[in-house]
């Protein structure tokens, strides 16, 4: 069955146990949540792409390309995950003003939603819209953008994603920059007293994950590393081992 997967990536939070979430790319049939399911996940994350934000992307995660998100095929592949799936749902809006859509992806079911700081003009206002529809709020920021920014912001914050790619493709090279970014975070969190999770999307693999954790992070993304091993299975024991 994993051979049907390898249009998913995978997630994996690390917290005081190691849990894992496949994170939605392309063609998705809901029938293989419960297949997911069974390997052991405990969060879907579904990633919605517009092509002029991430750049030169055509085919966009869910299958829409129009402003019209709202008649999109997006919509409904997220209707038929939370149909299907028994854990939580983490939708990443990679697209310009999120705010357009906030309420939409709660309702049909989202359960943590992100948006990029530099998608959207007014961040508060964004992130207490998200709280208001009833989801956890989470910020992403592209490779180049400082974590400084996040400093006034972040006690709104549940999640903070880093992207360690630029956004839009998979099977980047992870950027070394990463780490320090980590670091600088997680002191801003903890000086704050909060228990921010910090995610990391690109390029991660069991040669830099264990780095990751010690600088801070406590989720991971993990797509083609999994799914374009021998043994899909192995790869997943191996990062829950880390």
């Amino acid at each position: 069955m994993l051979k049907l997967l390898k249009h998913f990536g995978l997630y994996f939070i690390m917290m005081k146990k190691v849990m894992s979430m496949p994170e939605k790319w392309s063609a998705f049939r809901s029938q293989l949540v419960l297949e997911l399911e069974k390997v052991g996940i405990n969060s879907i994350g579904i990633v919605i792409f517009i092509s002029f934000f991430v750049g030169g992307v055509v085919s966009i995660g869910g299958g829409f390309c129009s402003k019209h998100i709202y008649f999109s095929p997006s919509m409904l592949v997220i209707q038929a995950i939370k149909k299907h799936a028994t854990k939580p749902l983490d939708v990443h809006l990679m697209i310009e003003k999120p705010e357009r859509y906030i309420e939409e992806f709660a309702k049909i079911g989202a359960d943590i939603i992100t948006v990029h700081y530099e998608a959207t003009v007014h961040l508060h206002r964004t992130l207490t819209q998200i709280e208001d529809a009833g989801c956890k709020a989470g910020v992403v920021l592209n490779l180049t953008t400082p974590v400084s920014v996040l400093e006034d912001i972040l006690p709104k914050c549940y999640m903070v994603l880093l992207m360690s790619i630029n956004p839009g493709f998979g099977g980047q090279k992870f950027e070394e920059m990463t780490y320090e970014k980590v670091r600088k975070l997680r002191k801003m969190a903890d000086d704050q007293g909060l228990k921010t999770h910090i995610e990391i999307d690109g390029g991660v693999t069991t040669a830099n994950a264990r780095k990751l954790i010690d600088a801070g992070a406590d989720v991971l993304v993990a797509g083609n590393f999994v799914f374009k091993s021998d043994n899909p299975t192995k790869t997943i024991a191996d990062l829950k081992a880390i």
